[in-house]
């Protein structure tokens, strides 16, 4: 089985892009699943905390949407939005039903990065504007435009690209970009997109673009106020808010459908997401008023947007979160590992800091926790010692020092126990 792993590695370097990369040393198979662990090739079991990239939301396996996906495959797979298919229509009537009110349209496609192209395409043509604001440490996708919108240099590694962007300070308050300290600061860097709005832009950008909890920046999760202020910033200007909720959606924070409305209060114009929502499958939407979703007229197409297969499979996985409160499981998990990793952090000096919420937390690593060096290294070191501890974690941020750890909604209280178990070996073991 051996030789398998290391053939597979072989395969991958002889036929799949070099920029397609991978985590660990030795690189990953996964060949199965069930429940929220995944198998390798070489028979060893994982418990999965990262969720294929906060994805598998119902896990893997024999699950409800696992079989309503066969079901439906053997009777249409596609149709192309040329027609109409009742998977699309039943899932936005659900989405309809769920979405903060007069949020009653829907657009379909496959993925995050076109979600939220499409929804500065909807903020440009009804703003008539091309300007757009973004976060600094911001990530939107892997398409030309949605690149435009990235904070990270990391992530801007095509050519040029073609929307005009604005970056507005994140707000990381663990590295605050104004050198302030919460509350004292009185969420100056929401305050700080007014000069950005008046010096670097038309003086009436279309839209700013903000993941409700940034994920690949780092697990950066915003203060209490912080959108409420944001949104008053924007409001003079006619500035649309879109909320990326690719990441942080469908209850993943613990508090309700959408992060933004339920944890911060704040109803945005536009929703973004994808991710979670079909738990595995392929799926982007973009969620909006009739007034703005109405204003591009077309002809717009999208092949795979919408298929029965990915709508299906979304509709069962809302279905199974509502029915098997997972929402509330997200929340109570969550609490009970964030407490766990905060009580980790009093012992090894390694841990500079635990944030987020619901199962979408961020462990930001250093080497000194007074100057707060970062670690990316220590990062790196804590993905190897967890795996072979047999759990799978994730790892962001502009500096990569932070872990990402993001699990299935169906996490119970023994895997949460093993999480926090394989966690305090791995961090013994860097020393």
């Amino acid at each position: 089985m051996k030789m398998m792993q290391k053939n597979n590695t072989e395969r991958a370097k002889r036929h799949l892009f070099a920029a397609q990369q991978t985590y660990y040393e030795q690189p990953l198979t996964l060949v199965d699943g069930n429940g929220s662990r995944v198998r390798d090739d070489e028979g060893n079991e994982y418990l999965d905390a990262f969720a294929g990239i906060c994805t598998n939301t119902l896990g893997y396996g024999d699950t409800e949407v696992a079989r309503a996906v066969a079901d439906q495959a053997s009777k249409l797979m596609h149709v192309s939005t040329l027609y109409l298919n009742e998977p699309m229509l039943d899932l936005a009537e659900t989405i309809a039903r769920i979405a903060p009110e007069g949020m009653s349209k829907s657009f379909f496609s496959n993925s995050g990065s076109e979600a939220n192209e499409m929804a500065t395409l909807i903020a440009r043509t009804s703003k008539k504007s091309v300007d757009l604001l973004s976060l600094d440490h911001a990530y939107h996708g892997r398409t030309a435009y949605t690149v435009a919108l990235a904070g990270q240099s990391q992530w801007r590694n095509f050519a040029t690209q073609m929307p005009h962007v604005a970056f507005v300070p994140n707000p990381y308050c663990y590295r605050c970009p104004l050198g302030m300290s919460y509350p004292s600061c009185e969420i100056a860097c929401a305050k700080y997109a007014k000069r950005v709005v008046d010096s670097q832009t038309d003086g009436a950008p279309a839209a700013m673009i903000a993941e409700t909890i940034s994920g690949v920046g780092g697990i950066i999760a915003p203060p209490p106020e912080y959108f409420k202020v944001l949104k008053e910033t924007l409001a003079p200007y006619g500035t649309l808010l879109i909320a990326d909720e690719v990441q942080a959606g469908w209850g993943r924070m613990g508090d309700g459908w959408f992060g933004i409305v339920s944890s911060y209060g704040v109803i945005p114009d536009i929703i973004t997401s994808a991710k979670g929502l079909a738990s595995g499958f392929p799926i982007g939407i973009t969620i909006t008023r009739p007034e703005l979703a109405d204003t591009f007229k077309g002809p717009h197409i999208n092949t795979f947007g919408g298929n029965p297969l990915a709508t299906r499979a979304a509709r069962v996985t809302l279905e199974v979160i509502e029915r098997r409160v997972l929402i509330a499981n997200c929340k109570r998990q969550g609490e009970a590992l964030i407490a766990g990793l905060r009580d980790l952090a009093t012992t090894y000096d390694a841990i500079g800091d635990v944030r987020g919420k619901g199962l979408m937390i961020g462990v930001e690593l250093v080497h000194d926790r007074k100057s707060k060096t970062i670690a990316p290294d220590l990062a790196t070191k804590m993905l190897e010692e967890m795996r072979k501890r047999k759990v799978l974690i994730g790892k962001g941020g502009r500096y990569g020092n932070v872990l990402r750890i993001q699990p299935p909604f169906i996490l119970d209280d023994a895997d949460a126990r093993e999480f926090l178990s394989a966690f305090k070996e791995s961090l013994a073991a860097l020393r």
